[in-house]
């Protein structure tokens, strides 16, 4: 006996796929992405001292954790692993040490994988791969690695020969346009260990002869990955095209806390800024895409970031013009601080030489590091106080990294559907983790009628105005959202892992 369809429900999914599919032809006709963004990696959400259950509502304090998509990648079985987003594919493991110059060397030799086109990454590329779900700790084996180590290989420092647990950085390609310390010349990197860019110097200080060595990690495909594409749309509002996002020209001016930060965003949605109502503060990477490492103070005499960009400068810690470090949304777990990008100088205090007995302020780790601030509370905490060995310290860490908890905001939305965005009216749809395990949570601005579930064979799961759907029952595979208005009808698929 035939099973009987239900041709209603039937109707109703081939609707769901309809919409589903004209997004995709949107997406491919649009602008290709050549710099696409990954996620975090983050599913957790943050006050300014722990983990909370993630706000749903936007007059929610510390509401637009936005942590973007999420990281995917392939082992390839021969070395070789592909970043199943970017269109990278990385050296697995990093082997030895060695100097910035010998790794250009070392790139143009590697095989890997039958492979002859390597390359030494860019500071964005490498910074593609952090993984902010990670924190560094007094000893190897209590450290959880910013990287995702299901595949790729990573260490710490080697303690036994004197270094630290933080010790194991990774070099980019990318020189700093200026100097640091006490006139170092500096290359940029990323520390897996620590979850920070920085600039490192090329030279072990003080000479300018003994090479510093760093582990690095070889890249290839995508060479257009880093190069944005900056559109001045003549209304206060930037285009990357090479991203798919939009971003304030102008930033908020003044510096705010981190809630403040997030709060800013929903508060210009509420006034329809630039005619758009989906703004959010930007998660780390998104943020970091933004800045010009050709540029700084000591080079251009300017901020880290494409001219196209007004960058309001500042008076900075010791009287200088300098320029300001911006928020994002992404929470920091090694001290529960908020994630900044610096477009000025990164400063620190230091003793230079040593030996000195009193503190310099200078740029120890150059414009375009990321590093993070307290979130809340009083910079002068900061600025005098005692170190377990007694002495007198300025700043925060063994580079005093000068604390200004007010940062400056510069916001961001989506102008593709990759995100959920409509840009017919500018509606949006966002659900995250995805894939999902457990609880799937939704984002959008507009007034949810019904929330309904499908399973790739269209058969409905469940109807709901829940913001918060428990899928921990699903079976593993595709499924369909779709959140409907008097209106609207947007309609975004996850997969259940």
């Amino acid at each position: 006996m035939k099973k009987k369809i239900n041709t209603n429900s039937l109707q109703e999914f081939i609707k769901i796929i309809t919409v589903f599919f004209i997004s995709l032809i949107v997406i491919t006709n649009a602008n290709a992405q050549t710099y696409k963004i990954v996620g975090t990696g983050v599913t957790n959400c943050y006050n300014n001292t722990t983990v909370i259950a993630c706000p749903t509502n936007t007059t929610d304090a510390f509401y637009g954790q936005f942590q973007g998509i999420t990281p995917s990648y392939q082992n390839n079985n021969n070395g070789t692993i592909t970043d199943l987003n970017t269109g990278l594919m990385w050296v697995k493991d990093r082997g030895v040490k060695m100097s910035w110059d010998s790794a250009f060397i070392m790139a143009s030799q590697c095989i890997l994988g039958g492979y002859n086109d390597w390359r030494f990454p860019t500071i964005k590329e490498l910074y593609s791969l952090i993984n902010f779900n990670g924190r560094s700790a007094p000893t190897s084996a209590a450290c959880i690695a910013y990287i995702d180590t299901t595949y790729f290989g990573w260490k710490t420092g080697d303690t036994t020969l004197g270094e630290r647990v933080i010790d194991a950085q990774d070099w980019s390609a990318n020189q700093y346009k200026g100097l640091t310390m006490a006139g170092d010349t500096t290359v940029f990197g990323v520390n897996f260990v620590d979850g920070r860019i920085k600039g490192y110097p090329k030279y072990v200080p003080p000479t300018t002869v003994t090479k510093q060595k760093m582990y690095v990690r070889f890249v290839r495909g995508n060479t257009s990955y880093g190069i944005n594409n900056f559109v001045d749309n003549s209304d206060s509002t930037i285009t990357d095209n090479a991203t798919g996002l939009m971003w304030m020209k102008y930033d908020s001016k003044q510096g705010m806390n981190w809630q403040s930060a997030l709060a800013y965003a929903q508060t210009m949605n509420a006034q329809n800024y630039l005619g758009h109502n989906d703004w959010r503060l930007p998660h780390a990477k998104e943020l970091q895409s933004l800045l010009d490492y050709s540029r700084s103070l000591d080079a251009t005499n300017s901020a880290a970031i494409d001219p196209i960009f007004n960058c309001t400068a500042i008076t900075d810690e010791g009287g200088n013009t300098n320029y300001p470090f911006y928020w994002s949304s992404t929470t920091h777990l090694d001290n529960m601080g908020g994630v900044y990008v610096a477009f000025g100088e990164a400063l620190g205090y230091m003793k230079m030489p040593p030996t000195a007995t009193y503190y310099t302020l200078v740029d120890v780790h150059g414009a375009g590091a990321q590093r993070s601030d307290p979130k809340s509370g009083s910079i002068y905490s900061y600025y005098l106080g005692l170190n377990q060995a007694g002495d007198s310290v300025y700043g925060r860490g063994p580079q005093g990294d000068v604390q200004r908890i007010n940062n400056f905001v510069r916001l961001v939305r989506d102008v593709n559907n990759s995100s959920g965005i409509n840009e017919t009216n500018n509606n949006y749809l966002n659900i995250y983790p995805n894939p999902v395990k457990e609880n799937l949570n939704i984002q959008t601005n507009i007034p949810i009628k019904e929330i309904v579930l499908y399973d790739i064979t269209g058969k409905l799961l469940c109807a709901t105005k829940n913001k918060t759907i428990d899928c921990s029952k699903f079976a593993k595979g595709v499924y369909f959202i779709k959140v409907s208005s008097d209106k609207d009808i947007l309609v975004k698929k996850f997969i259940k892992e």
